[in-house]
């Protein structure tokens, strides 16, 4: 499951009501100052249209009166309201991803969100030199906050004794940089160290080390094979005076970009692969992947951002959580009619289901596709 879902998982656990709030949140210009005043207004009337509580449009109206005037435009807002409470609140950067959504249902929708920030996974940037180094986790989708224990930033100082490095000339002073080599190599391990803790800690699927030549170099080679192998040099000092931040910023990006990438084309192999082979632990289609959800089956949803717009299914107040049908609920209570989407991210959620969203037609035939914790017994039909 995408740090998203796990973070937002308690949501589900608590009954309806809910409202989507998912609206442009710009303040940029003197149209934007205005829309500080009417959007909460306009956002207000669309959910008292919708047949929301009084108390929950009291509360979107209390958020929207916080204005994102000081942050770079664009920027977009999600509020998720229950019981009186905006529950989740968070300006967004960037445009709208798709249309702008108020809506009230059952379930609370997380469907604007994950559309929004699609890929989410930990990485780490190193910044070190002479004496030790700065080592940060981030989320690809921006975040620093998911971290439940330890400071988020770790600063790693050694033995600053003679880590000058020595130009070369007699015994005395090769034995000099000698013992500064051994120093830097200490402080090195300790560096090293505190990635591999981060990295096994948070599953980490991106480590960067920035700094001084010999010791980002020193750095690498310190790490567990395991982090090695995620592993990327940025051949920039970035400790040093002068450095350019932005361009170290844009190499860090684009090396999140490609792996992001790398990850989402590594699930497309492994699903032609186990298609091909015929291994059933695969589910493509509607109805094949929401047969596999109500087993908790699922390891993988792959879906594409567009798929089933305007459609609906039903959610479950317990397991097998989401249906097509009442045919298929399996005695379960019904919560009501939600978007598909929505009901699926749900119900992967729920069966600690990982989910990687896809643009239009990279699934190709079926904008739905699952890969699955264990083999399904005989052919499920696989409706839509």
């Amino acid at each position: 499951m995408t740090n998203l879902l796990r973070d937002h998982a308690q949501l589900f656990d608590s009954p309806g009501p809910w409202t989507t709030i998912y609206v442009d949140g710009s303040t940029g210009t003197v149209d934007g100052l205005a829309n500080d005043e009417i959007l909460p207004r306009s956002v207000a009337q669309e959910m008292k249209d919708a047949g929301a509580p009084e108390q929950d449009v009291e509360a979107a109206l209390r958020a929207l009166g916080t204005s994102a005037k000081g942050l770079p435009d664009p920027v977009t807002r999600y509020v998720l309201v229950n019981d009186g409470t905006a529950v989740v609140d968070e300006f967004l950067p960037g445009a709208l991803v798709g249309l702008a959504v108020t809506a009230t249902g059952p379930i609370p929708d997380l469907t604007p969100l994950v559309r929004h920030t699609p890929e989410d996974f930990a990485y780490i940037v190193a910044e070190v030199g002479h004496h030790g180094g700065e080592v940060y986790l981030r989320f690809a989708d921006g975040d620093e906050a998911h971290i439940t224990s330890g400071d988020p930033d770790s600063v790693i100082e050694g033995d600053t004794d003679h880590t000058r490095k020595l130009g070369s000339g007699g015994w005395a002073h090769k034995r000099m940089q000698q013992h500064a080599e051994k120093v830097w190599k200490m402080n090195a391990g300790e560096v090293a160290s505190e990635i591999d803790r981060i990295a096994a800690e948070h599953r980490a699927q991106l480590i960067i080390v920035a700094g001084d030549i010999r010791a980002r170099q020193l750095v690498a080679d310190e790490v567990s094979h395991e982090s090695r192998a995620k592993l990327s040099i940025i051949e920039s000092n970035t400790r040093a005076a002068g450095a350019d931040e932005e361009t170290f910023l844009e190499q860090v990006q684009q090396l999140v970009a490609l792996t992001m990438a790398d990850r989402q084309r590594a699930l497309l192999e492994r699903l032609a692969e186990k298609e091909g082979r015929g291994t059933r632990t695969s589910a493509v289609g509607r109805g094949a992947v929401i047969a596999a959800l109500q087993q908790a089956q699922v390891e993988s949803l792959l879906l594409e951002t567009t798929a089933w717009d305007g459609e609906t299914l039903l959610a479950l107040d317990s397991a097998p959580w989401v249906a097509l049908s009442e045919a298929d609920t399996a005695g379960t209570g019904v919560l009501g009619t939600v978007p598909a989407v929505a009901g699926l991210l749900r119900a992967a959620a729920l069966t600690d289901a990982q989910v990687t969203m896809y643009p239009s037609g990279a699934l190709q035939e079926k904008p739905i596709a699952a890969l699955l914790r264990w083999p399904t017994g005989p052919d499920v039909p696989a409706a839509g």
